[in-house]
């Protein structure tokens, strides 16, 4: 597993670490704008992994995330060999969605950009959301407590 969960309050706040790449710069010489987005999603995934939800597990339980809605805030720029810690946060307030808030930080506790993503669980078959997200990620995660369950 890459990255690690820590409580902050009553959240779960998980955290991935990625160091930027030649090849996701654009002509500007810093971090390509969609490269971001990639990374944010690259947190959920690791998350999702880090609670015993890899995609696979989900699609054999007829379950599947789908972003729904995500804004993101540039905050400051990033360059070839930034490390940044990106972290992912859910949170479950009832109904059929739930946000993520993300950020990516530098080392230096710089904040580069903030992620925020209204997400549901799709029904794989009625191809429509559930009813209550978090339950049915409960049922089948093996440490529900990384998502904030």
């Amino acid at each position: 597993m890459i990255g690690g969960a820590v409580r902050v309050g009553s959240f779960m706040v998980f955290s991935v670490p990625i160091t930027v790449r030649g090849y996701e710069l654009d002509i500007n010489g810093h971090l390509n704008q969609a490269v971001y987005l990639q990374y944010a999603e690259h947190a959920r995934w690791e998350l999702l992994r880090a609670s015993g939800l890899p995609g696979e597990k989900m699609v054999a339980a007829g379950i599947g995330p789908v972003v729904l809605e995500q804004t993101i805030k540039y905050q400051r720029e990033l360059h070839l060999g930034d490390e940044v810690t990106v972290t992912c946060e859910f949170e479950f307030t009832g109904g059929k969605i739930f946000r993520m808030h993300q950020q990516i930080v530098k080392l230096d506790g710089t904040v580069s950009a903030q992620i925020e993503v209204v997400s549901g669980i799709l029904d794989l078959q009625a191809r429509k959301l559930v009813a209550d997200p978090g339950a049915a990620l409960r049922a089948i995660a093996e440490s529900p407590d990384v998502l904030g369950l």
